[in-house]
């Protein structure tokens, strides 16, 4: 790891991420791509030293409260968290700066935090997002391998069912000839309606590949699974969106089972409830007869 004092912390978008880089060691990251001018080696964690006092500044200067987003580029609960305590940090001033949190992770550390994420969600809102590609556990353990396990990732999520923390799940990305069949999706779908989440992202059955990931994607694959390079090379060239020949299949699969159980499932509709800032009621203070 090293440490750095960054300017800002807040995109336009109010998202932040608190580290650069990443040790879960999923084989189809996009984060490792080079237009992301992550110059360091990928596993050594950029921790943004300041991050805590530039968002404190942030928030106190917000004319209107919102929803403050982390995670999307890296996970706020990578191993060095445990030590380090950053994102605890970070949700203590959203919680007591009164803004909302959509936060997502692939790790059940953030159980650590349960009482913060409890405490945002009584005064504003919070949304946990995870992210499950891989039903079947030892499949998950190849391609997610240095993270919660997609059964752990379920237990996370029922924990915040029963705490009444809505959920999000990113059933994304699904890999071409590895996990994009029926049974995949259909196990993740019953995780999802058992734990009654509020919606699921899903932009199509298959990834993305640019300069950085792919060199990495295509060295796992030797390594996991021998002769699928050459599958993929063969079909996709250099093709940044690769889509799997079950995608139409599969995303009918998706979407109708999505209505049936009333889980949001159009991009928009789940983005507009992530970035859709709701502060809880305060209760009214009762007004004595006679009393201005």
């Amino acid at each position: 790891m090293h440490e750095v004092l960054v300017k800002g912390i807040l995109s336009a978008q109010n998202g932040m991420n608190i580290y650069r880089g990443c040790t879960h060691g999923c084989i189809y990251c996009d984060s490792r791509s080079r237009c992301y001018q992550i110059l360091h080696d990928f596993v050594d964690i950029e921790i943004k030293l300041n991050a805590p006092e530039l968002l404190e500044d942030a928030l106190r200067r917000k004319r209107k409260k919102c929803m403050i987003g982390t995670g999307a580029m890296t996970d706020p609960y990578i191993h060095l968290e445990e030590k380090l305590g950053n994102m605890r940090k970070c949700m203590e001033l959203i919680h007591s700066y009164g803004f909302g949190l959509a936060i997502q992770t692939k790790s059940a550390r953030i159980l650590r935090d349960l009482d913060l994420l409890r405490k945002i969600n009584e005064k504003a809102k919070c949304v946990v997002q995870m992210t499950l590609t891989a039903f079947d556990e030892a499949l998950c353990k190849i391609i997610e391998p240095n993270v919660s396990t997609t059964k752990e990732r379920f237990e996370v999520l029922k924990r915040m069912r029963d705490n009444g923390i809505p959920t999000v799940v990113w059933l994304s990305p699904i890999l071409p000839f590895i996990n994009d069949n029926e049974e995949n999706i259909r196990g993740i779908l019953d995780y999802c309606i058992d734990a009654k989440v509020r919606g699921i992202i899903c932009f199509g059955i298959g990834l993305t590949l640019r300069e950085g990931n792919r060199e990495y994607f295509y060295k796992k694959l030797d390594e996991h699974f021998p002769g699928l390079k050459a599958r993929y090379i063969e079909r996709y060239g250099n093709a940044y969106q690769i889509n799997s020949p079950n995608n139409d299949r599969l995303m009918n699969i998706f979407k109708r089972t999505c209505k049936s159980h009333g889980i949001l499932c159009e991009i928009d509709e789940c983005f507009n409830y992530l970035h859709k800032f709701e502060e809880r009621n305060e209760p009214q203070q009762l007004m004595l007869p006679g009393l201005d």
